[in-house]
């Protein structure tokens, strides 16, 4: 199928996916060409009800209406594990200050006894850091991120038979602990900012990303050589493709570069990302496509300051000790 030249978002019905074969079909296709030539697109059909979306947005809110105090209580310096709460302007793309507060919220697991016998990435795995002046922040988000899993699989399912593969090849590789990564995110108005980078241009790490936005835009996507507006639409996700997939397509499927601007004076911008990757000690295999699918291979990003490595755990410490240096310099100044 020829590229299409976008200039707004395109909109797919996940429920279409577990319709009879002849609109499944289609779907897959629609899925594949939006996939191959975008990257990005509005989810509808997708299941998770709007009261469980409204619940976690209104948290968000609420958490980030806390004293300094209470949330510099949990600041992400303090967890060897890259969790809790950062000022706006402490994280960083490509060297530069993204104006941004947020929370990150991963899997609820254990930390491991890191002794020198376990690879360096594992320091990932642990334990959330909680808001006592918040508690319900725990629950909700832990129930929400379930439900955004849920979703993730689906999704990373549909991709592989949009590529004529098992829909479920992958899912030794993402279970029985995938990487999950909930972000709440606050962009403060454009007069207490240091620039219009909400988050500088950048491609996600995982298998797909789920986007849901407030109502304030200031998400854009680049397609051939432009920034496509993307504003919230009520009921949607939005989702866009990771670089595991373009590891694992070859580039047949290549993660797209997106940003987010700072919003107006006077306003604010509230989104809640959700990051669903494979196991960290997972490898990425090469995909065997259709010789027509493989044609069309594009081959892995070549990026000097951005390497990708099919050895999952490697790629995601990368991506922390590089956006967190605060964190990397006090817990792990062995690893940078």
């Amino acid at each position: 199928m020829g590229q299409t030249a976008w200039t707004q978002l395109p909109f797919l019905d996940l429920s279409r996916f577990s319709a009879g074969p002849g609109e499944r079909a289609a779907f897959l296709n629609e899925l594949r060409d939006i996939a191959h030539n975008l990257g990005f697109f509005y989810l509808t059909g997708h299941g998770i009800p709007q009261a469980q979306c409204d619940e976690i947005l209104a948290l968000s809110r609420r958490f980030f209406a806390l004293s300094a105090a209470d949330k510099l209580a949990i600041e992400m310096v303090n967890s060897p594990h890259f969790r809790g709460y950062t000022r706006a302007g402490m994280e960083r793309t490509r060297g530069l200050a993204d104006w941004r507060e947020q929370i990150d919220i991963g899997a609820e697991l254990p930390a491991l006894p890191m002794n020198g016998a376990l690879d360096p990435w594992w320091w990932l795995q642990g334990p959330n850091q909680w808001p006592a002046a918040l508690p319900e922040l725990r629950p909700i988000a832990l129930r929400y991120q379930a439900a955004v899993t849920d979703l993730a699989i689906r999704l990373v399912r549909a991709f592989l038979a949009a590529l004529g593969q098992d829909e479920h090849a992958f899912d030794s590789i993402f279970s029985p602990n995938p990487q999950q990564l909930i972000k709440l995110i606050r962009y403060p108005g454009r007069e207490d900012t240091g620039g219009d980078q909400g988050v500088g241009a950048h491609k996600d790490g995982g298998f797909v990303t789920v986007l849901m936005q407030d109502v304030q835009d200031g998400l854009q996507v680049e397609h051939a050589g432009e920034w496509i507006n993307a504003p919230p639409v009520p009921g949607t996700f939005i989702i866009n493709i990771g670089e595991l997939f373009e590891l694992a397509s070859n580039g047949y499927l290549r993660a797209t570069v997106h940003r987010a601007v700072t919003p107006p004076a006077g306003t604010d911008r509230l989104a809640v990302g959700f990051f669903f990757g494979a196991r960290l000690d997972a490898t990425i295999p090469v995909l065997q496509l259709s010789p027509e699918l493989a044609a069309e291979m594009r081959g892995v990003t070549v990026d000097p300051l951005n390497p990708l490595f099919r050895d999952t755990g490697r790629n995601q410490l990368k991506s922390r000790l590089r956006s967190h240096p605060d964190v990397a310099q006090r817990h792990h100044a062995d690893l940078v």
